[in-house]
């Protein structure tokens, strides 16, 4: 389901009818190795390169109250990252799954941006506005 805002995406990670975990995976978008003259200007035009995820944390949805927060919070890494990649984690029998809990879908997560399997997460710009790839 492609989410229209990430607000959206807050309600409906609290609709659901297990509480949720949210899985944040901050990347950059690099130039690849040796890349070609098309492949400069299409990166320059924020249009291509390759995905490199450089920060990852889990959430509950109530720990993150807006996208600016979220955004915010980042910037005390001290990481730079382009765009973040968001999926979720159903709880069970009316519990939030833990952190510890969300460690190995993560690197699962982070695995698959590497591999560019990108399709099943939603994907924000630094901004907040959704990323649709083609």
């Amino acid at each position: 389901m492609m989410m229209n805002d990430f607000q959206q995406l807050l309600q409906a990670a609290g609709e659901q009818a297990e509480p949720q975990r949210l899985l944040f995976v901050f990347a950059r978008a690099d130039l690849p190795e040796s890349p070609t003259d098309d492949q400069r200007d299409r990166h320059d035009r924020r249009e291509g390169g390759t995905l490199s995820p450089v920060l990852c944390v889990d959430k509950l949805p109530a720990e993150v109250p807006s996208f600016q927060a979220l955004a915010s919070e980042s910037t005390t890494t001290g990481v730079e990252w382009d765009m973040v990649f968001v999926a979720a984690m159903d709880g069970r029998a009316g519990f939030a799954p833990t952190t510890d809990e969300a460690t190995r879908p993560l690197r699962l997560m982070v695995n698959a941006i590497n591999d560019g399997q990108i399709g099943r997460f939603a994907a924000f710009d630094r901004s907040g506005e959704p990323i649709q790839f083609y």
